[in-house]
């Protein structure tokens, strides 16, 4: 049986339901089906596609996408399209076909709270019936009429969204709802009226132009209210947390976003009520708004339900860009396989029905096609914390710190093509960028799974020689070498990693320019060095080069941190930092 706060329903009347019901006029009402053969096709509402292989098999009940996959009978398609639960599914089913849904008897406390909950939508019902009539009738409601006439909507769009007018006065509800003391309360419970200490009741909203706020099946939980005269605060005021409405759970114009029974590649997440009815105006019919509190995890998961492509559309202030980031910090955990966010930021000054009346609906969609990447914003918000310039060595440390957190909470491949990103802004390798950040990224691993370059076949055999010859192509990627590991070099009795230590120093020295290195190892000491690398030849390809310089690092690595070589480590070797002749010596039995 499945369970619900009005009783179980038998499991035998969910089959009955399935075997009475039509799965092609379910689907056909909100996504527009065409006979192919013995079944029906059309575009797949869960995900982008231009053919259509969404079928649907009405001797089967059944629908099934070859594209993506997604399959079920109708309470399924009524849940993933409707955002619906289940027993929501199977109440809107049943209402479709006629029927009845049966419930095990609930005690007298389940009735009562069945009850009250019923009247509790009852009663926001005829709130919105009555501010809808005030707009249309009251004498003070022409500024309300002036103001959506500015703002370019028609009565079409009013009336679908049922847009009213909450008239100004302290008591206008309770007179013209004829309310009682047991509907006061009820008004009071919903947030309408709000009750004073001394148990007296006043209107919550007063001259404003009201919004009601529906849930996915369409009914009144709330409201929003916009004021008319400017001198009144605040500009926009939302209903309260109720028993029937929660914040976290809710965005505005979901409801009437899946009523339009449009396919969309991806939905706009707007700032206010206004935005998403001004948007509609034009035609876009994708957008929706949270309500008086920043994006939540929640409202996330019911919007990827719907697309896998989320653009969230701000002020390009610093209050637009603030909640763009809690929207990052949100989303970035959430992006699994085809799942997106982008962001778009307005001009100054502008809001999006200011933006599409100034460029028009191709403009705009424009606009929302060029949106930011996620991994955009994310670096250049980063950047922007930076106490340095990202040119500097000590930015691009700080850059390293503060992407680690958000890398590491990324899911998917995420991880390995954020740090990628973050490889080209401080250009070090992925893999000793995954080494200084901890993280175990599988591009590192399959870098490991490769098979090794050959570097027998180079000439030089001293991995030291080999080293110079990949920096002399990729000098920035000295940078790698922290000062630990520089402390092993220099502490070395090998004399190749003291000179090695101290080449190192000159390159960083000279912020990892390549000339004045080369200027360096010119010197009559060392010029015999640079002839050595010089005759090593490589090819300069990056993943080529950057195999070859991670196992080259790994040896040295290995070598320095072996327990024999560690015992040998002494502060007086820091000292030989020039041990060229005692170099040279191993140098001799290498073929030229």
């Amino acid at each position: 049986m499945a369970q619900s706060n009005k009783g179980s329903i038998p499991r035998s009347f969910i089959e009955d339901l399935l075997a009475r019901s039509d799965i092609v006029q379910v689907i056909n009402q909100r996504v527009p089906l065409k006979k192919a053969g013995t079944t029906y096709k059309a575009c797949c509402p869960f995900h982008s596609e231009k053919t259509p292989s969404f079928n649907v098999n009405p001797q089967k009940q059944f629908y099934h996408c070859f594209g993506c996959g997604a399959s079920g009978d109708s309470l399924k398609f009524l849940m993933e399209y409707d955002g619906l639960s289940f027993i929501e599914a199977v109440e809107q089913l049943a209402a479709m076909s006629g029927m009845e849904v049966p419930r095990e008897k609930l005690t007298p406390k389940q009735q009562e709270q069945q009850q009250k909950t019923k009247d509790l939508y009852d009663v926001t019902f005829a709130v919105a019936k009555y501010y809808r009539s005030q707009l249309r009738s009251h004498p003070m409601s022409e500024q309300a009429k002036a103001y959506l006439k500015s703002r370019g909507l028609t009565s079409e769009i009013a009336k679908e969204f049922v847009i009213g007018y909450a008239p100004d006065g302290w008591d206008n509800l309770v007179s013209g709802l004829h309310a009682d003391e047991a509907m006061k309360a009820q008004l009071v419970e919903t947030g309408m009226l709000v009750k004073k200490d001394n148990g007296r009741v006043y209107d919550r909203f007063r001259n404003r132009i009201m919004f009601p706020i529906r849930d996915g099946r369409g009914r009144v939980i709330a409201f929003g209210g916009r004021i008319i005269n400017p001198e009144d605060q605040p500009k926009y005021l939302n209903s309260p947390e109720t028993s029937i409405f929660h914040k976290t759970y809710t965005l505005y114009g979901l409801y009437e976003m899946r009523q339009s029974r449009q396919a969309f590649n991806n939905v706009l997440v707007v700032e206010g009520y206004m935005d998403v009815v001004a948007l509609a105006q034009f035609g876009i019919r994708n957008a929706v708004a949270t309500l008086g509190t920043a994006i939540t995890a929640e409202h996330l998961d019911i919007l990827f339900r719907q697309v896998d492509d989320v653009v969230f559309c701000f002020d390009g202030d610093e209050a637009g860009k603030k909640a763009a980031w809690k929207a990052l910090e949100l989303a970035l955990p959430l992006l699994t396989e085809t799942r997106t966010v982008k962001f778009l930021f307005l001009d100054q000054g502008e809001d999006p029905d200011s933006t599409v009346r100034k460029e028009g609906v191709e403009g705009f969609q424009r606009r929302v096609t060029q949106s930011m990447s996620i991994s955009t914003f994310l670096f250049n918000g980063l950047e922007a914390k930076l106490s340095m310039p990202i040119s500097t060595i000590e930015g691009q440390q700080q850059l390293i710190s503060l992407s680690k957190p958000y890398i590491a909470q990324a899911q998917a491949a995420m991880p390995d093509l954020l740090t990628k990103v973050l490889s080209e802004r401080v250009d070090l390798p992925v893999w000793r960028l995954g080494q200084i950040m901890g993280l175990r990224l599988a591009s590192t691993q399959k870098n490991r799974d490769k098979k090794p370059v050959e570097i027998t076949k180079l000439k030089a055999k001293s991995i030291v020689l080999q080293m110079f010859a990949v920096l002399f192509e990729r000098p920035s990627w000295g940078k790698v070498f922290d000062d630990d590991f520089m402390a092993l070099l220099t502490g070395s009795e090998n004399a190749e990693f003291r000179f090695f230590a101290r080449a190192l120093s000159v390159l960083k020295e000279n912020g990892y320019l390549l000339e004045s290195w080369e200027r360096w190892f010119s010197d009559a000491k060392r010029v015999k060095v640079l002839e050595q690398i010089r005759a090593i030849p490589l090819n300069d390809d990056d993943e080529f080069l950057s195999s070859l310089y991670e196992q080259i690092a790994m040896q040295i690595t290995n070598e320095l941190t072996s327990e024999s070589a560690l015992k040998k480590t002494t502060p007086e070797n820091v000292g030989d930092m020039d041990a060229l002749s005692a170099w040279f010596e191993l140098q001799k039995s290498i073929k030229k």
